[in-house]
């Protein structure tokens, strides 16, 4: 059975991407920093007759997400799909946010990404398959003053699909981005359809690959 790991699962895009993906046969993987969240998602996923785990990480530590990367992988074998969705939606303007908290921002909007990607992509390459995919957001297209934090973020996770996709081309691993212009409620049919993107992103045939689906609502 094929792996599908989340980090930043939420009830939202989190939530509908990971049915998609299990819909399809994937075992899930649904990890973040609130236990009793995410346990709730995969008993919710379970009961609809899929296969779901849940996992706790802090995607602020770079040490933390290496260890769940390592440990679902020890647990069930090659991670077939990586999908990076955790963020910091903090509403503060430059002029009023620490520098402290906006640092941990970027822990979690971009240096976790950065952090999921260099724990799997090694052995990703090393069998010449799999799939990473982000959730990037219209903040990182046209900046928000007043969400300078997440706007910061998001614009590195494009940058960090665009930037990575000709490299990890070249070892037949896909990484890939789903740039949400659009507020997504849980369990909306927006909701299902940004699932779809990720999944039609995954679907490509490897010389029809494609770094970057946008998503408007």
């Amino acid at each position: 059975m094929k792996t599908y790991l989340i980090i930043g699962a939420g009830p939202g895009i989190g939530l509908a991407t990971a049915e998609r993906f299990a819909r399809e046969g994937f075992r899930v993987v649904l990890a973040s920093r609130d236990a009793d969240r995410t346990r709730t998602l995969a008993a919710g996923l379970r009961d609809k007759g899929l296969v779901a785990e849940e996992r706790t990480v802090d995607a602020s530590r770079d040490a933390s997400v290496a260890g769940l990367v390592a440990e679902v992988a020890a647990s069930f074998g090659l991670i077939d799909v990586l999908h990076y969705n955790a963020a910091a939606l903090r509403n503060q303007t430059v002029a009023d946010q620490p520098g402290e908290t906006f640092n941990a921002d970027l822990a979690v909007n971009i240096g976790g990404a950065l952090s999921a990607v260099r724990a799997v992509a090694p052995a990703m390459a090393a069998r010449g398959a799999g799939t990473i995919l982000l959730t990037g957001g219209g903040f990182g297209l046209e900046p928000n003053p007043d969400f300078l934090s997440l706007s910061i973020g998001k614009a590195g996770i494009r940058a960090l699909a665009l930037g990575q996709f000709e490299p990890f081309r070249a070892q037949g691993v896909h990484i890939a981005s789903v740039t949400v212009v659009a507020q997504i409620k849980p369990g909306s049919a927006e909701a299902t359809a940004v699932g779809e993107h990720f999944w039609r992103l995954h679907a490509q045939a490897p010389d029809a690959w494609t770094p970057e689906a946008t998503f408007a609502g």
